[in-house]
């Protein structure tokens, strides 16, 4: 058994930290949120007061938290808080482990990582892919910058939440894999509906369409396992009102992390940009908490998920 700090507990880290419980292991955990600790405290895990009781006497810490800012807050204090600011890498012995599962700016995963490394703590970026049921089902897959060995340590703990563990490179790299993965869900997420909204429209039933295309060339991810059309498919968020998913807003965040990396590597994405533009009118239209294959609405003459 192993005695895990757990910080950031919305959709996606509720249910990891509940697989790390459920594995048998000591998961300390704290959200700013007290529903998500109360869910926490039902799937075993032990709450914490605050973030530095969370990581008390722990020897792997886990964050997953919205932005860079966040992370940078946690970790090197840059936020004052009721610890006056100190940073949480103080509270962590030398060797402690560090896996940051956050999606976030390159330049935020490596100076968190440099500082970790400069009081000698061992510090990962594993930002992850496989939504929210990947994340239940403890089928994730974690993309994973570092040093090579610290990725090793982290396997066995990283196995328990996912089925996929990737080694993408040096600190930073999980972060690149991860805006160039998201990038193209959202073109082919944006693609799939506009195909799907077309054949409808034109009188065809969008499961019998689904199906089509599911066998044919214009297959995809979202197509095959993530229909945006409700009903269409069992145990996704278009079949359940567009709700607990991978939220607009955050497709909106990714996508505009990916456009900054493009800036960076003098890379044209012109699709990206275009994809970028979509989620964000779909966002503006005070639809950004619904789950992204929601941007189906964007084509259609109605509001997601209306009759």
């Amino acid at each position: 058994m192993t005695r895990i700090g757990f910080i950031g507990l919305g959709n996606m880290g509720g249910p990891m930290a509940a697989n790390l419980a459920k594995a048998g292991h000591a998961v300390q955990v704290f959200d700013l949120v007290p529903d998500n600790l109360t869910r926490a405290i039902a799937a075993g895990c032990v709450a914490a007061g605050d973030a530095w009781e969370a990581v008390s006497g722990c020897e792997l810490v886990i964050s997953m938290l919205p932005a860079g800012d966040h992370v940078r807050g946690l970790w090197l204090g840059e936020s004052a808080g009721e610890r006056g600011g100190q940073d949480l890498l103080a509270a962590l012995p030398a060797g402690a482990l560090v896996i940051d599962s956050s999606t976030i700016d390159v330049a935020s995963a490596r100076r968190v990582g440099e500082a970790a490394r400069a009081r000698g703590i061992r510090f990962i970026d594993a930002p992850v892919s496989g939504g929210v049921a990947g994340a239940a089902a403890g089928t994730l897959t974690f993309i994973v910058g570092g040093e090579a060995a610290d990725f090793e340590a982290a396997k066995p703990i990283l196995a328990l939440m996912g089925q996929n563990l990737f080694h993408a490179g040096a600190l930073g790299a999980g972060q690149i894999a991860k805006m160039c993965n998201n990038m193209l869900l959202a073109i082919h997420m944006a693609g799939t509906a506009e195909a799907l909204a077309l054949g409808v429209k034109e009188g065809l039933d969008p499961s019998v369409l689904s199906t089509i295309m599911g066998k044919s060339s214009g297959n995809n991810w979202s197509l095959e396992h993530y229909n945006p059309w409700p009903g269409v498919m069992e145990n996704v968020p278009a079949s359940r009102g567009y709700q607990g998913g991978f939220m607009t807003k955050l497709m909106v965040k990714d996508l505009g992390l990916a456009m900054a990396l493009a800036e960076h590597a003098h890379s044209a994405v012109p699709l990206g940009a275009l994809a970028r533009n979509l989620f964000n009118l779909h966002a503006s239209q005070g639809l950004g908490e619904l789950d992204f294959s929601s941007i189906l609405g964007l084509y259609l003459d109605k509001a997601p998920g209306e009759k």
